[in-house]
């Protein structure tokens, strides 16, 4: 039971730092979703 615990606090630490990787890199995201956006209906 103590494991599963330790796993759900990682679990949930790792939520937050991908969701604040996220957030910090949504230029960046929207700059690709943009390009591929161009690339694709572009032809």
């Amino acid at each position: 039971m103590e494991l599963y615990l330790i796993l759900k606090i990682i679990f949930v630490i790792g939520v937050f730092v991908a969701l604040y990787a996220i957030l910090r890199n949504l230029d960046i995201i929207k700059i690709i979703l943009v390009y591929f956006k161009d690339k694709l209906f572009g032809k």
